[in-house]
Formats: C-alpha cells, structure tokens, sequence
C-alpha cells in the first residue's frame, strides 16, 4: 500500500479503538473536540481487507512488470483518487464500469497483464482472456467475500436452488455474480424491495410468464421458467448493499414459501444465506446507525459517486442529518458553498450555507469502503480552516490516544 494512502489522523484513532476494542462491541463514533467544532467519526469506515488487497496486489503488478502493458478490466475500486494515480502509473482500463468498451479485446495480447479488479468478472470475459493465453489468476484482485457469494451461489445451484442475487443489474460485482451463479444454476437479480414484490407475483402464479420476461428482461438465466424455477429459491447479494433490504428480501420471499408450502416444508423451498453478508459492509453500516443517535448537525460522507456502498452510507445519514456526499476536500469551495453528488438524481448539486452559524457546530465525518483515509483527513482538515481559534490536531489526538473511552 503507497505510504500516502496512510492516515496520520484518522489512521491514529482507528487503531486505539482497534486496541481498546479487539471483538469489535463497541460500534459508537469517536468524538473529536477541536472547540469551535467538533466531529463524529464513525467506529468503521474506509478501506476494507478487499480493497487494501486489490491495490497492493495492483501495484504489485506494476512493479514486477515494468517493461509490459498494464490492463485493469475496469476500475479497480470505485474511488476516482485511486484510479487517477494508477492510471497516472501506466495502468489502463480495459472498460468503464457499465461495460462500455475503451480497448477492444483484439488489441491485447498474450504478454500482456490483465488485472481483474475487487468486484471479481463474468466467467465469459475470464474465458476470453484465457484463450488469448494471457495468465488471469497472478494478479486477480476479487475480493475473498465476493468469492464466497460466488461458492454459495454454486452450492445452492447444485443443490437445485433458483439463485435470487439482490443487486444492481448494472454494477460490476452483480454483472460477475450472475454470470458465476448462472454457470450452476437458475438465477434472476432483484434491484430492491420493488422488485422482489413483483418477482413474488411470479412466485404465487398471480402473473404470467410472458410478463416476467418482459418485466425482469437481461436479469434472468438462459432457459429461465418462472413456473418451474421460482418454487425452490435462495438469496444472496451484492456484497456491498445495504445488509438490512437484504435481509428484509430474503424475509419477505422466505415468507411467500411458508405460506405456499407450510412452515414444515421451508426448507424443501426456501434455503437460508445469511452466511454471504460481507463483514465489512456490515460493520461500517452498524457504524453508521450509530452516528445516527449523535446530536450532530450535518453529515459529510466521503467516497466515489459511482461507490454502491457509499451511496448507502449516505442513504443512512439523510434518514437524520442534511448529508453531504463528497469525493474530496476539493468540493468544500468555501465556509459558504459546498460542492456534492445528489445520488438519488445522479447529478451535481451546489449548497450555500451548509455550515450552520451556531457557536459550536457537530459534523459527522466517514467514508465508504472504496476511500482512502487521508482523503478523510483532508476533509477534516478543509473544514478546521473556516473555524478560529481551533484546538490542534496534535493536541486531540493526544488526549484520544492517551484517556481510555468510558
């Protein structure tokens, strides 16, 4: 991992709570008193073991093969930071992130190093790369918990299980998922609570199969039959969706089976997943519902707009707080304006007046799992700038680290 990716302040606070909390109880945010203001930093925040893995592995690759074109499939992680510097290295991206093709597969070559990025890749494009000769395992990158959705996956399929992947259709991780899945088994991808709803009209017989190939068009499996393939089901998810609609997914759809089936015959119908949750997706969601009993005044979420467990994060914090959703310290243009993604849009917003004029003022400060922690630094530091006089971060950290939390 480069040495700038190292936090020298946040990085400090995560390991003496680390320390002070090895099994991980404890999921209440550090308060951090610079006097005039003050932050909240969430128990669980930034880079996850996947995302730490998938960039040193990348640069790895680079260092070990200097005189060689470096490929990444797609962007390595969904943060523009990281992928700027790799791109800034040498590295090249095969596709953007909806699969929209920038080199052709003609162009590469069997001496070429192909990255596969954390969301892992369909079994069509692996088998492509593998028969233009190029080595796709040294430098493949997926995530060990995407791994595991894929073996679930394949279990359930062998087991005659009909795959149910709660995800986004278009995300990387989803598209690598299904592809996986569908090797094994029957499988169909549900967007949200919405589209499971509607899948169980399919599932009680109330619609007609017509109308669920219209529907759930390019997110079924080839020779997909919703009145035979719906009565035996299980679900998994994109790792980094919010845990909570996951579970209530899978609740609604285990219901629909007891109901048709009797709570006897659940497990001849319904097969229970809750083993594919990815950890970290978890604990920085807990986290997060613990920021939401703080009594700050607004919420700065740093993170890649194109971040699915960013987006989450921020989905969380405006349930309470006006939320600012950032990439950088660079859209904090002033005390006054503010630069960030309406997600719920997909576009670029401008706010005036974001900082309340209050004597003291209490902002939450995280990240998504894609985020580096000196950008969370930056950001810290961007807003200690508007504030004076303010304690210094030498000082507040010195008390943290020194005085145990009660």
């Amino acid at each position: 991992m480069p040495a700038y990716y190292r936090s020298s302040i946040t990085g400090k606070i995560k390991e003496a709570r680390r320390v002070k909390d090895l099994r991980k109880q404890d999921f209440s945010p550090t308060l951090l008193n610079f006097g005039p203001v003050q932050f909240y930093i969430a128990r669980h925040f930034g880079f996850c073991y996947g995302v730490e893995n998938a960039i040193e592995i990348s640069y790895r690759a680079l260092e070990e093969n200097p005189n060689k074109r470096v490929f990444l499939l797609s962007q390595m992680i969904h943060n523009q930071e990281v992928n700027n510097d790799l791109q800034s290295r040498g590295i090249q991206f095969i596709m953007d992130t909806d699969g929209k093709q920038f080199i052709p597969w003609d162009a590469l070559q069997k001496d070429d190093v192909v990255i596969i990025p954390a969301f892992g890749t369909t079994v069509e494009i692996e088998h492509l790369l593998l028969d233009k000769g190029i080595e796709v395992q040294k430098y493949n990158t997926t995530c060990p918990f995407v791994e595991k959705v894929w073996n679930r996956s394949e279990k359930l399929g062998s087991e005659d299980y009909t795959i149910i992947i709660h995800g986004k259709p278009r995300h990387e991780e989803t598209r690598a998922t299904f592809s996986h899945s569908a090797q094994k088994g029957r499988s169909v991808i549900v967007r949200d609570m919405n589209d499971a709803i509607k899948l169980g009209e399919y599932i009680l017989g109330r619609k007609s199969p017509e109308a669920f190939f219209k529907e759930f068009a390019s997110k079924y499996s080839i020779g997909f039959d919703p009145q035979l393939h719906l009565q035996r089901i299980g679900v998994v998810n994109q790792t980094t969706m919010l845990a909570t609609e996951t579970q209530a997914i899978a609740d609604y759809l285990r219901q629909l089976m007891v109901d048709l089936y009797g709570m006897e015959n659940l497990k001849e119908h319904f097969a229970d997943t809750r083993d594919t949750l990815c950890y970290a997706t978890n604990d920085n969601q807990d986290a997060t519902y613990q920021l939401l009993e703080t009594d700050a005044d607004l919420a700065l979420v740093v993170g890649g707009y194109n971040s699915s467990n960013t987006s989450h994060i921020v989905e969380l914090c405006e349930r309470k707080f006006p939320t600012y959703f950032i990439n950088s310290e660079k859209e904090i243009v002033s005390k006054e304006e503010i630069n960030h993604f309406d997600y719920h849009n997909r576009k670029h917003v401008k706010t005036h007046s974001f900082l309340p004029d209050k004597n003291i003022v209490k902002i939450i400060l995280t990240s998504g799992a894609s985020c580096p922690d000196t950008l969370v630094d930056r950001v810290m530091l961007r807003i200690l700038e508007f504030f004076q006089p303010v304690t210094s971060v030498d000082e507040v950290l010195t008390k943290f680290i020194e005085a145990p939390r009660a």
